[in-house]
């Protein structure tokens, strides 16, 4: 149930049905609404009941609510560095009355293995900036471009802070970029997150894949799985029946 009464909403921003639990969320379109990607990674996920959960650069948390409506996760928490964000976030999570359940906390990916226990999280999950350099970027402050570009924190940034909060056996999950992922390997190696499922998304059948969901276990043995491909669209404007499992239609 939405209550609307708790919440006020701020110039530009709107209220979207997460069609999930009666679940809705905050967005503003001038800065950074979320993606099939955030949406992907929330069903590519392995929560267990009773976990802990941490969401590294959350932006307007639809991961801890996704993953609130879809598992039986005991408590989640998103970092996020934009208060803007972070505050959109907070404003969702009491909208949806998940108050009890997400925290939200303004603070940055670099520093997140001071800003919580060692060792003190079943699973972390990230959709990071993807994009390296500065090829098109207008102003570095901006939400998108924050979003999209290794301005503020590099892929190493995340693994290794993730490497410090997982517990021994815990899980990572994450959706990038395929053209990465011989870095993205090295990267969760390098920090003894052995990766364990791999995943490829594809726009259509004849495309090639644009998103990577990767599952690593801190600790764990080299073996991993690769799952079967999958494919977003059957035609424009039409998705494939795993696409609207994943959304909940």
């Amino acid at each position: 149930m939405v209550s609307e009464n708790k919440v006020v909403l701020k110039e530009n921003e709107r209220i979207d049905d997460l069609e999930r639990n009666g679940y809705h969320i905050i967005q503003d379109t001038g800065r950074f609404c979320f993606g099939m990607d955030a949406v992907l990674l929330s069903g590519f996920a392995r929560v267990k009941e009773g976990a802990k959960v941490l969401d590294l650069g959350t932006g307007t948390g639809i991961i801890p609510i996704l993953l609130e409506a879809k598992t039986g996760a005991a408590h989640l928490t998103g970092l996020e560095i934009q208060e803007d964000s972070a505050d959109m976030a907070r404003r969702s999570v009491l909208l949806n009355g998940l108050e009890h359940k997400i925290d939200i906390v303004t603070g940055d990916i670099k520093e997140a293995g001071s800003l919580f226990d060692a060792a003190s999280f079943d699973v972390i999950t990230c959709n990071p900036p993807y994009m390296i350099g500065q090829h098109g970027i207008t102003n570095e402050g901006d939400a998108k471009a924050i979003a999209r570009h290794e301005i503020l924190c590099t892929l190493e940034d995340v693994v290794s802070q993730t490497a410090k909060l997982l517990k021994p056996g815990g899980n990572f999950f994450m959706v990038h970029r395929p053209f990465r992922l011989a870095e993205i390997m090295t990267v969760l190696q390098t920090y003894k997150l052995e990766p364990k499922r791999m995943q490829l998304v594809y726009p259509f059948v004849d495309k090639e894949p644009n998103m990577v969901l990767i599952e690593a276990n801190r600790g764990g043995r080299p073996r991993m799985t690769v799952e079967k491909p999958l494919i977003v669209y059957r035609e424009p404007g039409v998705y494939m029946p795993e696409i609207y499992d994943i959304y909940g239609y």
